[in-house]
């Protein structure tokens, strides 16, 4: 077979016993309505500071 061919009898057509409805999966299982807070006594500035130290760092590794 060259390249982008397949042989058709080794795709399976899905039928209606292959198939698992309501077995899906819910993406609004786990959804939270809530906040977070952070208590740190670090300056916004002082963390600003840092980030911008650990992004020259990484520049530095490229």
């Amino acid at each position: 077979m060259g390249f982008g061919s397949y042989d058709e009898s080794e795709q399976q057509q899905p039928t209606d016993d292959d198939e698992d409805e309501g077995e899906g999966v819910s993406v609004h299982e786990n959804d939270h309505d809530g906040s977070v807070s952070v208590e740190s006594d670090v300056s916004t500035d002082d963390l600003v500071s840092r980030l911008g130290e650990m992004r020259d760092d990484e520049e530095d590794e490229e």
